[in-house]
């Protein structure tokens, strides 16, 4: 019953943290009231992924011809029960592949819900309400977020959902309004409109995916309605009724009150944290904006306390959580590591186009005071992308005009979240522009693109 460590939660941050504690001789165990794997791999981003690729099949099944493929006897048909099996069979199986890691690194999972008790104490209440207590000489929460609500919009399940119920419809609705349009709403949004839900995206601020640069955001736009989707921005969803057969929504936009029905509306948001009857009162834990405050290892205000991931401050994603735990219990154990550094965090929206960005934006940059240099290269002029189909988008990139280094970078098209971990290496080792336009890419790939892209910002660009 006596651990050097106990991680509460088994996410991307929890579980990682605790291998890399097993990695470093640490006797560790993690508890989980769920599956194996939290939110991330059983109801965010892997299912979600299994999602949209069943729509990208079913988009190629129905253009098959435009690539001189001809399908006979029947048209390709969504069969939206199989593809949701589909993605839960894709999370089951991820979920067993981190039990079978935790269990290679001998590893204790204990089942139930953890809290913090004084005196460097875990206690885990099972499933049929047994405490039993644990001694923890370092404990790591790792507790996650949830599906945040509204007070207007109260989720109920059924007509107004969070992202799980989102993933598991039995039935297709015909229509849907989906509330934010961050990442997991776009996604959201995108993925029933193109299985031919009439989907309407409601966004309080004026751009969608607004935390990306603002080209970025446009062309995204313009993507969703070219695809039939109802777009409102600078749009205040102030009340939803689900007393009927429909969701009748009030909302208020620039032209003034307006109605709206749908069958379902989907609630993206944001997400609320996990910091409820976990122990926090009780040990005297700090909080801040309902996130537990914690230093650059990760050290809560109490000793032997730890926080990561979504319940700490920083951006709330999956690889964010991982990279905070390895530096935590790389701190724990003693051995050499570096900070998390935030100025260099990638993000991916896995709509179509693809979404990837790092570093600073245009407005950010000249709002920080960079003479700036700026190149773009469209997908409508790469050899690769025309042979693939697919031309929307382009590469933007932002230089800082004296030094060449690299502010930031931002990409919107097919597979593009593969291709933005080269500009996330070339910032972490301080390359400069000119090393990447010297540096020869492939041809033909997309990924010449960010190489093309450089080459504008120093008016070399050779095929624009």
């Amino acid at each position: 019953m006596d651990y050097d460590v106990i991680v509460i939660g088994s996410g991307p941050g929890g579980y990682v943290a605790a291998i890399r504690s097993a990695q470093l001789g640490l006797k560790t165990a993690i508890v989980e009231k769920a599956e194996l794997g939290g939110i991330c791999l059983n109801w965010g981003c892997i299912p979600t992924k299994a999602l949209l690729k069943s729509v990208q099949v079913y988009h190629y099944a129905k253009h098959a011809r435009d690539y001189g493929i001809l399908l006979k006897d029947t048209l390709p048909m969504p069969d939206f029960p199989t593809i949701i099996k589909r993605s839960r069979d894709v999370a089951d199986g991820m979920s067993k592949g981190v039990q079978f890691l935790l269990k290679k690194n001998k590893i204790d999972v204990i089942h139930g819900f953890g809290k913090l008790l004084p005196g460097k104490k875990v206690s885990v209440t099972d499933h049929q309400g047994k405490v039993t207590q644990y001694n923890a000489k370092h404990t790591i929460l790792a507790t996650g977020a949830r599906s945040k609500e509204l007070p207007f919009m109260k989720q109920d399940g059924k007509k107004i959902i969070g992202y799980r119920e989102a993933m598991t419809l039995d039935h297709q609705p015909e229509t849907m309004v989906v509330v934010g349009s961050g990442a997991i709403g776009s996604e959201f949004a995108y993925f029933y409109q193109s299985l031919g839900t009439n989907v309407t995206l409601i966004e309080y601020l004026p751009n969608i995916i607004p935390l990306e640069d603002e080209e970025v955001s446009k062309q995204l736009a313009r993507s969703f309605k070219k695809s039939g989707m109802n777009l409102m921005t600078d749009t205040q969803v102030k009340k939803v009724d689900a007393s009927g057969d429909k969701c009748r929504l009030t909302i208020e936009t620039k032209k003034g009150e307006q109605i709206l029905e749908a069958d379902v509306v989907l609630s993206a948001v944001g997400i609320a944290t996990n910091l409820e009857g976990i122990g926090l009162e009780e040990t005297g834990v700090k909080t801040e904006n309902g996130k537990i405050i914690v230093d650059a290892a990760f050290r809560t205000n109490v000793e032997g306390v730890y926080a990561i991931g979504d319940i700490v401050h920083g951006p709330a994603l999956a690889h964010v959580a991982s990279a905070e735990g390895i530096c935590c219990v790389e701190n724990i154990a003693g051995v050499p590591t570096e900070p998390v550094d935030y100025n260099n965090i990638p993000a991916c929206t896995y709509t179509v186009p693809e979404v990837a960005s790092v570093g600073m934006t245009e407005k950010q940059a000249r709002e920080a005071g960079y003479e700036i240099k700026v190149g773009k290269f469209p997908f409508s002029a790469s050899g690769k992308a025309a042979a693939s189909g697919n031309k929307d988008g382009f590469i933007k990139v932002i230089f800082d005009a004296r030094y060449g280094e690299w502010l930031g970078a931002h990409m919107i098209g097919e597979n593009v979240t593969e291709m933005i971990s080269e500009v996330v290496v070339a910032r972490k080792l301080e390359t400069t522009g000119y090393a990447i336009l010297k540096s020869i890419h492939p041809h033909p790939t997309r990924s010449e693109a960010i190489m093309e892209a450089v080459a504008n910002a120093y008016d070399e660009c050779i095929h624009l």
